[in-house]
Order: C-alpha cells, then sequence, then structure tokens
C-alpha cells in the first residue's frame, strides 16, 4: 500500500514523499534480531529508501548476536547516507568495520559513503584508510592539538568576541590532524582552555598585567550569547518600540509561564535557569507567570510547588503574574480578532475539525485541506456568538472561537487554531466569572506583550508556534515580542510524562511525585541533590537549539563532584558486628580528632572515642584470610581509622544460624603492626541507630522505558530500592544535622546556592558507601537516610 506524507521544509514549501507503507514481516525480524527495537523498525521501514539499504546491508552481514546501540545508530545512519542504486557491496565493507568497531563516529561513515561514491574501484584497504578504520586519537592528543591552534590563531581569536566559542568549534574540527577526534572531546576541552587563554593574551598585550575580562559564561555564549539586544526584535508595526522601551528602560525582559496542572521536572530546571538566569546576567528582570487557563487541572499544591522549586533554585521572580489576570484584556481582543475578520465562531466536532486540518479516517495526516463551514459567516453573528459563549449559552465542544489564519500554509499552527472554548469550571481566581477560556496559542503571545518581555525563550518543540504567536501580535497590532527557541533538557532511563508518573503514584509502584527515584525537581531535592549541582551542571552543557540527551549517570557524575567538595565525611555501617577488645580494661577510651573534611577547616574537626567495644563493617572481617584480603581476619591485624594501634581478631561467636554475633579482638599496643589498611569503626556507646537507610538506583530497566513494547511498568527495576534496617553512623551525625545547611562552596563554580533548611540539606559522605542526606520521613526519634549518588560510578552502569 503506498502513502504519501507532506513535509514542512526550510523554506516553507510542502514536499511530497511515497513509500512503501508496510514491510514484511521477515524484514521487520531481520531488523530486530541484530537488535533494533520496535519503534526503531517502524521508523526505519517507513522509508523504502533506508529500509530497502539496510535490509541489503543486514542479510550481508554476520552478525549473531544483538549490537549494542551506538552501532544500531552507525548502520542505521550509514543506511540513510547510501543515495545510489543499484546497491554497491563495498558499502558492506562500511558495515563490518562499524560492527567490528573500527568506526566509531559518524564523521567516519559519511567519509567512507563518500569515498565509494566517488571511486567505485576503491579497495578495502583504501577503504579503511579513507574512513579512518582503526584511528584512536587520544583525549591528551586532542587536548594538545587544540591548545597548539589556539596558540596559532590567538591575534584572530581575540578578534571574534561573543562568537569566539562558535568560530573555534568550528575551525577545530577542520584541523587535519583531528579529523578523526571524537566530536564529544572539542567542547569540554575548548571550555578548559579557552579562559585561560584570552585572560593570558590580554595580559601579554598590555604588558604582562592582569585585565579584567566577561567571565565566559552559558548567558553569554552560544545561543543566548547571540540573542538580539532589547528593542532589536523586529516589529510589524515600529511605531509600538518606543513605548515599549519606555517602560522596560531598555532592560532584558523574561518570564518563566509554567502551566500550574502538575510538578516541574528536571527539564524544567533548565527553563528556569535559562529565563531567570538571563535576565539576572543582563540586569534585567524575570516574571513567573502562571498559565492559568484550564482550571479543571489546576491545583493549589503546583502553584505552591512551582514557587518553592525556583526559589529553591537560587531565582526570585521580579512579579508573580497569572495569565488570569488579563482574562478582561484577552477577552476584548478577541472580539477585536473578530471585528478585523480574523475570528469566527465554529460548531465542528472535534473530528471535523481534524478532517478539516487534514487528518485522514486511517489517523494519517496527508489528506486535503479544506476551511471550516463556518468561516465565511458574517462578522456581526460571529460577534453575537461569541458573547453567547461567553454568557453561557453552549456546552463544553458546541462552540469555540477559532483564528481565521492560512489554510494554505505548510505550517500547522497556521491552520485555523483554537482560540477560546467552552469549560463551566471554576476558577481559582475568578470563581464563576468566566463559562469561556482563552487557550495557550491565543494567552501566551499577547501576555507577553502586555507584560513587555523582550525574550520570549522556549523550547524548540514551539518553533512551529512563531509563526502564530507573531501572527497574532501583529493582526492585532500590539507589540510583538521575539520568540526565541532552544533545545530542551532530557535525562535517560526515566519518565517525565505527568500522566505515566500519575499512574506510578496512584498504583503505589513509588511513595509520591517526591520519591528520590523519580526526576521531578521535589523528588530531586528530596534525594538531597544540591541546587547548585544542578546549575552547574546545566552550564557546563551550555544552551544550543538541540536537544540535550543526557544519561543519569552523567549528571549523577555531576552532582557527585559539587557534593565532593561540599559536603563533611562520617563513618557509618550498614550490617554493624560488635567487636570487643580482650585485652584492655572495662574503661579503656582513646580519643582521636578526626578532620570533618580532610583539607577544608571551615568545617573543623570531630572528638571520637574508641572504647572496649565497638562496631565494625560485616564485609570487613573474614574468618580466613587469602593472599588479596587485607582487612580483619582471624590472627590477622588491620588499622582502625585515626587510631594509632591495630587490631587483631582471635576468636568469633555466633549464633544458631551460623551468624557472627561477636568479634574477639586485641589492641595491639604492646607490639607495633603496621597495618595494610584501615577500616571505618563506630563506637558502640555513642553509635547512632539509622531507622531506614534508603539505597535508591535507577527506577527502570531501559534508558527510554517509554519505547519498551510491553510498556514502561514492564520496564520498573524490582531493586530501584533497598531499605536497610540495621545501619549506625558516628555520633558526629547529630552535630551535622543541627548545624545545617552547611552552605560549603564548590570552588570550580560560581553557582553556590544558600539554601534554606531542611531534612534534604543534611548531607554527607559516608566512607565508601557514598553521599547521603536525611529524609523527609524523620522524626527526633527516626532517622530516615537516602543515598543521594553512589561514592563513584557504577561500572555496570
Amino acid at each position: 500500500m503506498n502513502a504519501s506524507f507532506f513535509l514542512l521544509q526550510a523554506d516553507n514549501t510542502t514536499l511530497t514523499i511515497d513509500f512503501h507503507a508496510s514491510m514484511s514481516a521477515e524484514l521487520c525480524e531481520a531488523f530486530k534480531k541484530i537488535g533494533f527495537e520496535d519503534s526503531k523498525v517502524n521508523e526505519i521501514t517507513k522509508n523504502k529508501k533506508v529500509a530497502n539499504a539496510l535490509e541489503q546491508i543486514v542479510s550481508k552481514l554476520d552478525v549473531t548476536a544483538p549490537l549494542d546501540k551506538s552501532k544500531l545508530a552507525l548502520l542505521h545512519s550509514l543506511s540513510t547516507s547510501i543515495k545510489s542504486f543499484p546497491f554497491d557491496n563495498k558499502y558492506v565493507w562500511l558495515a563490518e568495520f562499524i560492527v567490528s568497531g573500527g568506526i566509531l563516529t559518524n564523521l567516519q561513515v559519511a567519509e567512507g559513503v563518500k569515498a565509494v561514491n566517488v571511486n567505485p574501484e576503491i579497495t578495502r584497504k583504501e577503504l579503511e584508510v579513507e574512513s579512518g578504520v582503526g584511528v584512536s586519537l587520544t583525549p591528551e592528543f586532542v587536548e594538545a592539538e587544540i591548545v597548539k591552534f589556539m596558540q596559532d590563531n590567538k591575534e584572530e581569536l581575540n578578534t571574534k568576541g561573543a562568537k569566539k566559542l562558535p568560530w573555534l568549534m568550528s575551525s577545530v574540527k577542520q584541523v587535519p590532524e583531528l579529523k578523526w577526534a571524537q566530536p564529544s572531546l572539542f567542547k569540554p576541552l575548548i571550555d578548559k582552555h579557552l579562559g585561560d587563554f584570552l585572560e593570558t593574551s590580554k595580559a601579554n598585550a598590555e604588558g604582562g598585567k592582569p585585565v579584567a575580562s566577561a567571565k565566559r559564561s552559558m548567558f553569554n555564549e552560544g545561543f543566548l550569547g547571540d540573542l538580539h539586544k532589547p528593542g532589536k526584535n523586529p516589529q510589524m508595526w515600529p511605531e509600538l518600540m518606543p513605548k515599549h522601551l519606555e517602560v522596560t528602560g531598555g532592560k532584558v525582559y523574561t518570564r518563566f509561564p509554567p502551566e500550574p496542572n502538575g510538578f516541574l521536572h528536571i527539564g524544567h530546571s533548565k527553563a528556569i535557569m535559562v529565563n531567570f538566569g538571563y535576565a539576572k546576567f543582563n540586569n534585567g528582570h524575570c516574571y513567573l507567570r502562571y498559565d492559568d487557563t484550564n482550571p479543571e487541572a489546576e491545583e493549589e499544591r503546583y502553584f505552591k510547588s512551582i514557587l518553592e522549586m525556583i526559589e529553591w533554585l537560587g531565582f526570585e521572580p521580579w512579579k508573580i503574574t497569572y495569565s488570569s489576570d488579563y482574562f478582561d484584556e484577552l477577552y476584548a481582543l478577541a472580539e477585536k480578532l473578530i471585528s478585523l475578520d480574523k475570528g469566527y465562531v465554529c460548531h465542528c466536532t472535534a473530528e471535523e475539525v481534524k478532517l478539516q486540518r487534514g487528518l485522514k479516517a486511517d489517523g494519517n495526516m496527508g489528506g486535503e485541506r479544506f476551511a471550516c463551514p463556518h468561516r465565511s459567516r458574517p462578522i456581526e453573528e460571529s460577534l453575537v456568538e461569541f458573547r453567547n459563549m461567553k454568557a453561557g449559552k453552549y456546552k463544553i465542544g458546541e462552540a469555540t472561537l477559532r483564528m481565521k489564519q492560512d489554510l494554505e500554509s505548510p505550517n500547522p499552527q497556521m491552520w485555523d487554531l483554537v482560540a477560546y472554548r467552552v469549560l463551566n469550571a471554576t476558577h481559582h481566581r475568578t470563581g464563576d466569572k468566566w463559562k469561556i477560556y482563552p487557550t495557550y496559542d491565543f494567552t501566551h503571545c499577547l501576555v507577553d506583550s502586555f507584560e513587555n518581555i523582550s525574550h520570549s525563550l522556549c523550547t524548540t518543540e514551539f518553533y512551529l508556534s512563531r509563526e502564530s504567536y507573531e501572527w497574532l501580535c501583529d493582526v492585532l497590532h500590539v507589540y510583538r515580542p521575539a520568540q526565541r527557541e532552544y533545545g530542551r533538557l532530557n535525562i535517560s532511563g526515566t519518565i517525565m510524562s505527568k500522566r505515566k508518573i500519575a499512574k506510578l503514584v496512584n498504583e503505589g509502584y513509588v511513595r509520591g511525585w517526591d520519591d528520590p527515584r523519580l526526576y521531578t525537581l521535589e523528588a530531586i531535592k528530596r534525594r538531597g541533590i544540591p541546587p547548585g549541582a544542578i546549575l552547574s551542571f546545566i552550564n557546563t552543557l551550555g544552551v544550543t537549539t538541540s536537544t540535550t540527551n543526557i544519561q543519569a549517570v552523567r549528571f549523577e557524575s555531576a552532582v557527585r563532584a559539587y557534593l565532593d567538595a561540599t559536603t563533611p565525611r562520617l563513618m557509618m555501617i550498614v550490617d554493624p558486628v560488635k567487636v570487643v577488645l580482650e585485652n584492655v580494661e572495662d574503661d579503656f577510651e582513646v580519643q582521636v580528632e578526626i578532620p570533618l573534611k580532610p583539607g577544608n577547616a571551615d568545617l573543623g574537626d570531630r572528638k571520637i572515642s574508641l572504647g572496649k567495644t565497638f562496631f565494625i563493617e560485616r564485609s570487613d572481617f573474614k574468618e580466613e584470610a587469602d593472599d588479596e584480603y587485607f582487612r580483619l581476619a582471624l590472627n590477622q591485624s588491620v588499622g582502625l581509622i585515626k587510631v594509632p594501634y591495630t587490631i587483631s581478631a582471635t576468636s568469633v561467636e555466633k549464633d544458631g544460624s551460623g551468624k557472627i554475633t561477636l568479634i574477639h579482638a586485641k589492641y595491639n599496643k604492646d607490639e607495633p603492626i603496621k597495618p595494610k589498611t584501615f577500616i571505618q569503626w563506630v563506637p558502640s556507646s555513642s553509635a547512632i541507630k539509622i531507622s531506614e537507610l534508603r539505597v535508591q538506583s535507577q527506577l527502570f530497566k531501559s534508558d527510554n522505558p517509554s519505547s519498551v513494547p510491553e510498556g514502561y511498568l514492564s520496564d520498573i527495576n524490582p531493586q530501584s530500592e533497598e531499605v536497610f534496617h540495621d545501619a549506625i553512623v558516628e555520633p558526629a551525625f547529630l552535630d551535622i544535622r543541627a548545624r545545617s545547611p552547611l552552605n560549603l562552596k564548590s570552588p570550580s563554580t560560581e553557582f553556590n546556592i544558600v539554601e534554606k533548611k531542611g531534612p534534604e540539606t543534611v548531607r554527607f559522605q559516608a566512607l565508601r558507601l557514598g553521599y547521603f542526606c536525611l529524609d523527609k520521613d524523620s522524626t527526633d526519634d527516626k532517622i530516615v537516610l537516602n543515598r543521594i549518588v553512589t561514592l563513584k560510578e557504577d561500572s555496570k552502569k
């Protein structure tokens, strides 16, 4: 069966593509056999040329087990790059290079395909050279070449101003010696050296005197660095600009406009930082504007949580506003839209509107678009009908106000969008005054205009909406803010959908919307991740127009680095076993002093006393030691952290099941033994009992749980949380809790947020175990801890 799809191109023309809509089951199975997931197979088989090319490759490859995702992505890239038919078997050589690990990047694939196309007689050996098979450039080599390039081009680099980073990124990729370098190496290495290089260059230019320079930041580089200055955004009606600048004083005005129908997630942290941070960086203002146009879904808890999360991230709204503040003005503009013959009341059903917009009976796009039968009704008639809507004479779905846009446009956002709909719902602020409510497409741009926003910053899924955004402002003769779109932030291995998280919560898979295994901001906060770590992480990523897809382990690595610089260290034991020193008196005591954070005197020291009895970790003892085991064993000594002499185990006691309940040992004061290692310990007399030690890991087993054929619930990791009830921690924990929040600064970042006191601010590094914080379930008599991140990255991830 043949199908036609219409694609919107960059030049606003429509491209019609015909392709084979269904492929054989055998072919699909062949793709799945080498590792492609169902969703990817469906995507591939929608394109006949790509599917045919991949079929030729797969049929000739000797693959007996599923390939990893990176190799599958390269095979797909290769199939997409093949334009010539009949199929040239030299492409199979490239596929074999991919499978063997000789080709690692899309650049190598592209160069290999080009070599085959240019020279059909190319040999396998020549193709290996042309596609860089086996070439491996170390990060050290790449770093040296980048530094050399910067030194060789310092004069030109210093003239680039705000464009220096894009120019440098583009230029170093053209260096012949770096042709086969991993693309992911460039930005981190450039970031590492560019700031120091520029400062050195300026100092040299001034005779060696240090010269103050603007600090490099995500706000003056890349996407944000290239944004227009206030007042330079284009206008259909230039006469409106002076009034706008009079109100703003020429300052940057931004807004963060969340819908109060759910909790914010990790992606929103980037939006918060972009909008609030860009305004602050430019000495401007940022609104918190609640987009409260859907009273059916809005709840007070969401309003409260949104503000708390913004403040937790260290930002303060200049003003807090609501879209509902402007309902009267919006209604007046809706009537004006009708009066200009740019709006009409429609009585079509939702299904009829879909057909008008080109949705075919089989559910696919590509049908012929046609006008609503009410589109040509007289202006006065639409005004009467719109007022009837306002008066409550229509039920939900019986009437809408639609914008009269451009049905011939290739942009779906210009196909007569709905401006107002009937909603017989009580609004939390306006009560029962309104029976109709404006849509996002009508409200957003106009409220931006009312509030004199200079930079309406949003994510790229709203790119097509820019045309309708500008159209509505221009038609209504109001100041037109500039909408600009940046790439959103996604974290792998989790879900962000409010509907799906609600199912997890309602069916008891997690404790609530703030369960530490989720990636809502409430959950991230409860998990103990510091807000400064989040901002520092986003700053390292920068802001571009590309979606940023980050593995959870990379995010956790950034959190770990931040915590390492800002948290005290304590001894904590998960599975304690008691040790008794048989060769000391009952009142034996050795007091030791240990820094709370080695290398940081700000936190001070804590004193801890070793007595006749104490606890060690059960895994730190073996009855019989081998040559590779250096911890405590029978007749083998070990050091205790900061204790001057070693101990040696002499015998053990066990219960009826064979579990060790007590270790007898001696304190080797009279025969000093140099220990091969040291273990942690907690005094039995002052140990702090932990009621629940919750060790959380990734909630889902796969990187993309939403794509799992059996559904995301089937992908839940049954070991995503372990709870231990016997853990103990040294008494200094009580001091850390009392002094919280410590608000230590990380020397490697400018984003050190001063937090308000809360259980999650009681953080510490448990030696050898990871980073932990106090959970909100704790009470004066019950300590509950969450693991924030592991001490080092899990190699299994």
